[in-house]
């Protein structure tokens, strides 16, 4: 494989890190080609004919792995790419715009599952671990048992010490994604019979390096999404495991998945935003094709309502993977948030697109409308369902009420940084993730910023109607403040719909300070992002899921947006904040 400049590892003298990573994201672009040519065997068309066959597009993986792919998920320091999470987000992106399922079969699992590694390994295993990587190898992680299961997340594997140092493993997993190709697993083990915080152990394993009938392959799992033959299962009979195969101490399972998932939740969002921006290309496409007319007025509000929730989902997002970089003790709720707010948002997106499609919607396996049908199939198994939800609910609940007491209304605003694209970061460290302590940053930006905004209030236009949405959300944080300060300790958590409502009102919340700080930190270069149109939309619509009376947006708002989707549709960018050529 001959490297270009855009594919070293940083030094002196390169190009600024996004300008890096967004030419690296145009160069996968342009090796996929054009996703809606028929013929194209890295097409739309092509991988939803694979899928249909319930096998991996191999033609599309072959060439991603050819061209180092697979590199992005290594930290630089071992001879990777991955220097930040959301530079991996932008690169991604093109892979996700074609298929959600290509994007996890082919190596983001591999991430999730190496992360244990790269936070808590040692430098053999993690120099290991990276040449499997840079080789074109996979990783897969074998989750521990979670409450509210499902079959990704059902059973787990138990592991027994032996004399003389070392573990045994044993147990059985029947959906494990990429089990049947991958040349290590990472397995979160119960190695303590009691529930508690150091239950787990998490044991890096290489199935070359097994002894013959310590590990059965069960067959591949039929899921209703990412149909591709990604799953099947593992059974493992007292596998030897030698000392050196546990990562991090004895015990610290739990620890290192909720410090480490919060790296998943926030990239899983971001580039599941580029899936729903394919379909939003094709709801366009739909009502403007063989028309010469204006589109019809019926279509103005879900394309521009759910381009602006793109927008939002994608500020979420980003805001979350750069904290994870410049405040990585104190992302781990917000990366909860991200997770399932943003896939809701997504999922509420998808259904309003399918009104705009229609009949097309139902064109199976068409390269101009075909996607809606598969990415509704396989967003729910990316975002883990019900399981990944009440997951991400789990880390929020118990923290409410220490946040109302202690930090709402009281924390100081983040660093700009956070907000402000192009800010240098440093780069991002497993090694310094924590998950708990530290201040809820957003909600102090969201005050910081409507008080800011208060000046214009009197002024008119869209920047005063931002003022008064910015005040509209400080009064639900007033009253989220109110209620979870109300809770009693030690509560009734996941148990009591009232107390998961306060943490879905609480996640959206956090959804509009992202906006707002967003938008606040642009510098002009985009005059579209420097408007506050977009901005005023997006918490629009944010503010009626919270039940927040607002007013209309003002006039030229909505066609400003309109505008916007139409042209970045003709001239073929992209529906997030970068607006990058995306060949549609």
């Amino acid at each position: 494989m001959t490297m270009t400049p855009d594919m070293l590892p940083p030094s002196a003298g390169t190009p600024a890190p996004e300008a890096r990573a967004l030419g690296r994201a145009a160069r996968l672009e342009s090796l996929l080609g054009d996703p809606l040519r028929p013929a194209n065997p890295h097409g739309i068309a092509a991988l939803i004919a694979a899928d249909d066959l319930r096998r991996p597009p191999a033609a599309t993986e072959r060439l991603l792995t050819e061209n180092g792919l697979g590199a992005e998920f290594v930290p630089a320091a071992l001879g990777g790419r991955l220097t930040r999470a959301d530079l991996l987000a932008k690169v991604l992106r093109p892979v996700f715009r074609r298929d959600i399922a290509l994007g996890f079969g082919f190596g983001i699992t591999s991430l999730f599952a190496t992360a244990a590694v790269w936070a808590a390994g040692s430098p053999r295993r993690r120099q290991e671990t990276a040449d499997l990587l840079l080789g074109g190898g996979r990783a897969s992680i074998v989750h521990h048992e979670l409450a509210h299961a499902n079959a990704i997340l059902r059973d787990e594997f138990t592991a027994r010490s032996v004399p003389g140092g070392g573990h045994t493993l044993s147990g059985r997993k029947d959906v494990v994604m990429n089990a049947a190709r991958s040349g290590a697993y990472v397995v979160y083990a119960r190695t303590a019979p009691e529930r508690g915080p150091r239950s787990h152990s998490v044991f890096l394993l290489r199935p070359g390096d097994l002894p013959e009938g310590a590990v059965r392959h069960l067959p591949r799992v039929h899921t209703p999404g990412m149909r591709g033959g990604l799953f099947s299962g593992l059974e493992f009979t007292a596998c030897p495991a030698p000392e050196d195969a546990m990562v991090g101490r004895p015990g610290e399972g739990v620890s290192l998945a909720l410090r480490t998932f919060q790296v998943n939740r926030c990239l899983i969002p971001a580039v599941a935003v580029s899936a729903v921006d394919t379909v939003l290309h094709s709801a366009v496409r739909a009502v403007t094709t063989g028309r010469s007319a204006p589109v019809a007025r019926r279509w103005h509000k879900p394309l521009t309502g759910v381009f602006a929730d793109l927008l939002a989902c994608d500020a979420m997002a980003t805001v979350a993977l750069r904290s994870l970089s410049l405040l990585p003790e104190r992302t781990h709720v917000l990366a909860a948030a991200v997770k399932y707010v943003v896939c809701d948002l997504l999922r509420e997106d998808l259904e309003e697109l399918a009104s705009v499609l229609g009949a097309h919607g139902y064109e199976h396996g068409s390269p101009q409308y075909g996607a809606l049908e598969k990415i509704v199939r396989d967003l729910p198994v990316a975002g883990l369902g019900h399981a990944g939800t009440a997951a991400c609910q789990a880390v929020i609940v118990p923290q409410l009420r220490t946040l109302a007491e202690r930090s709402w209304f009281r924390a100081e605003e983040p660093p700009a940084e956070v907000f402000r694209p192009g800010a240098g970061l440093p780069d991002l460290d497993y090694r310094l993730l924590g998950f708990a302590g530290g201040d809820d940053f957003l909600p102090a930006s969201l005050v910081a910023c409507a008080d800011r905004l208060s000046a214009h209030r009197a002024s008119g236009g869209a920047v005063a109607a931002l003022g008064e949405l910015a005040e509209g959300f400080v009064g639900e944080l007033r009253a989220l403040r109110t209620a979870c300060a109300a809770l009693p300790t030690g509560g009734a958590g996941l148990r009591d719909p009232a107390v998961v409502v306060l943490s879905d009102r609480y996640a959206l919340v956090l959804a509009a300070a992202a906006v707002l700080g967003v938008w606040e930190g642009q510098d002009g270069t985009d005059p579209f992002l420097a408007d506050p149109a977009w901005a005023v939309l997006a918490l629009t619509r944010l503010a009626g899921r919270l039940g927040i009376t607002v007013p209309e947006p003002p006039a030229g708002c909505a066609e400003e947006l309109l505008a916007e989707v139409l042209g970045r549709h003709r001239t073929g960018r992209s529906y997030d904040l970068d607006g990058t050529s995306s060949a549609w």
